[in-house]
């Protein structure tokens, strides 16, 4: 199988990946990087957001299922042949994505890639290994119930959407996993699991084109000896329409035995990245807002009046909407007047959302970590196939540099008087008893 070289960015200095479509419609990023490694990182456009409430939590469990082997590969033999080639490999599952990678040496990679590939496309899911690691995920419930930032995060996602799927928990309520069937997940890979819906990229110390052709052979070996019919649905996002902003303060509290100290989030309904353009300026309000001790919420409230343990802020940009996204840990009696002071913080952005200095820091942090991000295979290979799946493309991902450079500060103010307003917001209060 030959693949067609769609594009070839050479618009940065530092990246220069070639996209390859295959006849199967599967999406290749390639490119050499002379490093003695190689990652190879498939990722899926969905996530926990396509799944229902009845079957919430149905990726993350399939993600632990997949590497339970297939008619060729028995259990436990892909992470034999990985440990005995020293590679690594791992997965992890979102709202927007499903990605699995492996990081292998140039001379490992041409035995260890297809196996990769088989695992993913062709898990059988038996019943009897189902049942075994359906007690595993349970578990990792139980833990995430006893962390108190994820307790917290839970929460705020159900006050942040009321009908987008965000607000359901990516490892899906215990009750719900309970319930699943094998042959609910058999379903569920057949319709999800297909090369037209996967973005695989691979990045390492090999010609662009031999990295291609070992892939595109691995899933063509892969697909030959599929067990089962693909489904016939249809593979496309769900068209969610953005929810309002807030009306008002929207105010939830609520009592935590489990706190040592309290939990405040503030959060604005903002454009996701079904949006790209509009989140630019909001990554910067929240860089200047709460990246670094020269942050203003930072200096502010907890070097200088030291009203808080810690402070986060964060555009969470989900593919269909975002948040904007301030968490706070501080003593009960502050919460009102962090709260207020947070407002205020928010009003000051609408007038002066930065000083030169500030939108100067910002650009040279943004510039530095790309830089860092783009130093192993595996950072690229990370980079390319979360944009490519997210946006169809790889402009966001090499270029991102340039457009938080290209944000003027008329831009910021425009993005804070537009999207965060100091008196209408979802506000979250967690109180130890």
């Amino acid at each position: 199988m030959t693949p067609a070289v769609l594009q070839s960015s050479s618009s940065s200095r530092l990246n220069a990946p070639q996209i390859h479509q295959l006849p199967n419609g599967l999406t290749i990023v390639a490119e050499q990087l002379p490093v003695e490694a190689i990652s190879l990182n498939i990722w899926l456009g969905m996530g926990s957001a396509v799944e229902t409430d009845a079957i919430n939590g149905m990726a993350h469990f399939l993600e632990h299922m997949i590497f339970k082997g297939t008619q060729r590969l028995q259990s436990g033999e892909f992470e034999r042949q990985v440990e005995e080639r020293g590679a690594v490999m791992n997965a992890a599952t979102s709202q927007d994505y499903t990605h699995y990678y492996i990081t292998t040496s140039p001379q490992e990679f041409a035995k260890l890639a297809p196996y990769q590939v088989e695992v993913v496309s062709n898990a059988l899911i038996p019943d009897d290994a189902f049942e075994r690691e359906r007690m595993v995920v349970l578990e990792e419930i139980r833990r995430s119930h006893d962390n108190p930032r994820r307790r917290t995060f839970s929460e705020a996602m159900k006050l942040g959407f009321e009908r987008l799927p965000y607000y359901r928990q990516v490892l899906g309520p215990a009750e719900v996993v309970e319930g699943l069937t094998a042959e609910q997940m058999r379903q569920f890979h057949a319709q999800w699991y297909q090369p037209r819906s996967m973005t695989t990229a691979v990045i390492g110390n090999l010609p662009a084109e031999e990295l291609v052709q070992i892939v595109a052979d691995g899933f063509e070996e892969a697909i030959a000896h599929r067990p089962f019919e693909v489904s016939p649905l249809p593979l496309t996002r769900l068209n969610h329409e953005p929810e309002p902003s807030f009306e008002g303060i929207v105010r939830r509290d609520m009592v935590d035995d489990g706190l040592q100290q309290a939990r405040l989030v503030m959060m604005w309904r903002v454009p996701g990245i079904a949006d790209l353009e509009q989140t630019y300026p909001l990554d910067i309000l929240a860089s200047i807002l709460g990246r670094g001790r020269t942050a203003r919420l930072i200096r502010d409230l907890r070097e200088e009046r030291q009203l808080v343990s810690r402070i986060a802020v964060s555009n969470l940009s989900y593919y269909h909407q975002g948040l904007f996204y301030i968490s706070v840990e501080l003593p009960t009696e502050n919460l009102e007047t962090v709260e207020e002071a947070i407002a205020q913080h928010i009003a000051d952005l609408h007038n002066n959302p930065a000083t030169d200095s500030e939108l100067q820091r910002v650009r040279t942090l943004v510039a530095n970590r790309f830089v860092f991000a783009n130093e192993s295979p595996s950072d690229r290979s990370g980079l390319y196939g979360f944009y490519h799946v997210m946006t169809g493309g790889l402009d966001a991902a090499i270029r991102y540099p340039e457009h938080i450079q290209s944000v003027q500060v008329n831009d910021l103010k425009a993005a804070a008087q537009n999207f965060l307003s100091p008196n209408a917001y979802g506000v979250l209060t967690m109180r130890p008893n």
